[in-house]
């Protein structure tokens, strides 16, 4: 294991974390952030500097909040919240038709003789 300095730009802090290997710039990781959550971040540098003791460099990376789980945790910008199965409810009950089980088995044997006779 190669204990590894972790710069981390998105939440100003600075920890220690074991890896298997010195990941390298562009790669993505799955890190826990201070609110317990874990989060894909970017590796923006890699850097080793020489250890106080001994002929031993260390390995340093920075990193930052991949822009997707960035997007995924801010707020709406005019600030409107709404509930999810409100607009489940209004954009597609008028439109959805649960098949009963036996719709559903015609529908599904039908599929099935098209591909037998394609020869699939």
């Amino acid at each position: 294991m190669i204990e590894i300095e972790v710069q981390n730009e998105t939440n100003q802090s600075q920890e220690r974390i074991r890896f298997a290997a010195v990941p390298r710039i562009g790669e993505g990781l799955r890190l826990r952030g201070p609110d317990g959550m874990w989060a894909s971040f970017d590796v923006l540098d890699v850097w080793y500097q020489k250890a106080d003791f001994g002929d031993l460099w260390v390995p340093y990376i920075h990193v930052r909040i991949t822009s997707d789980d960035e997007a995924g945790q801010e707020l709406p910008a005019n600030g409107d919240d709404f509930a999810a199965s409100e607009l489940l409810e209004d954009d597609f009950d008028e439109d959805f038709e649960v098949e009963s089980d036996e719709e559903f088995e015609e529908e599904s044997e039908e599929i099935h003789r098209g591909y037998a006779s394609l020869g699939i």
